[in-house]
């Protein structure tokens, strides 16, 4: 029977995210007993802080912890993460009105996007920069004014050439810093100049911040800069900085009515977060020192053997990169990034992320994850030097 049923529209802009497709290739591949080591995706080996894993499971044996939660969160939580800002970026929030927490950071992109943009406005994507921020606007049926950023500029954007665009329609603008898939780190500098911007063509300015403690001695956020809080959103996410991917906690934080605005989305999308996860987010938030740096002890270690295999493919990289990625420069002989991945793939069972998903800047280059263990990261090197000539 035909009932000519058909998706909206709206999927005709976007397609399947790419991990989730190569991974069920990857899946597939291990089921033939290709065993895959897989170096392609940002997702934490290494388990949360023992205290946090502690927090949990206390709070998940009350009988009263298990209803429903507030649509912004728990006090603890809320101040958790205006405690954290201040000890670790300088910047004062109001707990109650400028924070608002969310079930991941891809959550927060699209409720952004749709508090702040109406069908048709434009949105100011980076290239190459994560797909989300450009599958998220195409949902919501906004035009995309995508940015390059460039090696040559610090992977920054070119603000000479971003005022040559037609601005007159732009509601929205994607800035990820430290940057992913790039590695490149933030200044006091571009941040002003970001703000400056955004105040001038009257252009919310949203920053990820995902991953400004991974390898990185340089802790920034656009919020510490004057009067960003006016027309500054930023995100952050304790995925990567304390392990805790799974656990979908994040949060954002600006100016109370924006806040505001984007809980109108969010209360009626979610029912709020399980309580004992959001007890042990903000023990996780306590986190001293030493954690992190031993954290990052690890990545460092595991980053000296991702540069040699960015060595033995003969890619060029930026040793002053963060964040848990390796980008690399890939040789001129390939057509582009996906040619060398699916070489290293298929020949070689290792699976190493094409730059090219991230927009057509991307195109030669490629990306290594640090969440793999060290050995595994040797064994994918052997492999690999065992195809070279």
């Amino acid at each position: 029977m035909n009932f000519n049923i058909t998706p909206a529209n709206r999927l005709n802009s976007v397609s399947e995210y790419y991990f989730s497709a190569k991974l069920r290739e990857v899946a597939e591949m291990n089921a033939a007993g290709k065993n895959v080591i897989n170096l392609g995706i940002g997702n934490p080996d290494l388990p949360p802080s023992a205290d946090t894993i502690a927090a949990l499971c206390a709070e998940a044996q009350k009988p009263n912890a298990h209803g429903y939660q507030s649509y912004v969160g728990i006090p603890e939580l809320r101040n958790g993460f205006a405690q954290w800002y201040q000890k670790w970026y300088g910047v004062k929030l109001n707990p109650v009105t400028e924070i608002q927490p969310l079930i991941g950071s891809k959550e927060g992109i699209l409720h952004i996007t749709l508090a702040f943009v109406n069908p048709g406005d434009s949105v100011l994507v980076p290239n190459p920069g994560y797909p989300t921020y450009t599958s998220a606007s195409r949902i919501c049926e906004a035009n995309i004014i995508s940015y390059d950023l460039d090696e040559n500029n610090n992977w920054e954007p070119d603000f000479q050439a971003l005022e040559q665009k037609d601005l007159s329609s732009v509601k929205l603008m994607w800035v990820n810093y430290p940057n992913m898939p790039t590695g490149a780190n933030a200044s006091v500098a571009l941040f002003e100049k970001l703000v400056a911007f955004g105040k001038k063509h009257s252009i919310v300015i949203c920053n990820d911040n995902p991953y400004s403690f991974i390898l990185n001695d340089e802790k920034l956020s656009i919020l510490a800069v004057e009067g960003a809080k006016d027309i500054c959103i930023e995100m952050n996410s304790m995925s990567k900085s304390h392990n805790m991917a799974g656990w979908r906690m994040a949060m954002l934080a600006s100016n109370e009515e924006f806040v505001q605005w984007i809980l109108k989305v969010k209360s009626n999308v979610d029912s709020g977060m399980y309580r004992p996860m959001m007890v042990a987010a903000a023990a996780a938030l306590q986190n001293t020192e030493e954690w992190h740096a031993e954290m990052n002890k690890v990545y460092g270690a595991r980053r000296v053997v991702a540069y040699q295999i960015m060595d033995a493919l003969h890619c060029k990289y930026d040793e002053k990169q963060v964040g848990m990625f390796v980008w690399a420069k890939i040789p001129a002989k390939y057509a582009d990034s996906g040619v060398l991945a699916d070489e290293i793939l298929y020949g070689k069972n290792v699976f190493i992320t094409p730059g090219l998903i991230f927009g057509d800047k991307g195109n030669q280059y490629i990306r290594i994850s640090l969440c793999c263990p060290e050995p595994m990261l040797l064994e994918a090197l052997q492999r690999i030097l065992s195809t070279q000539n």
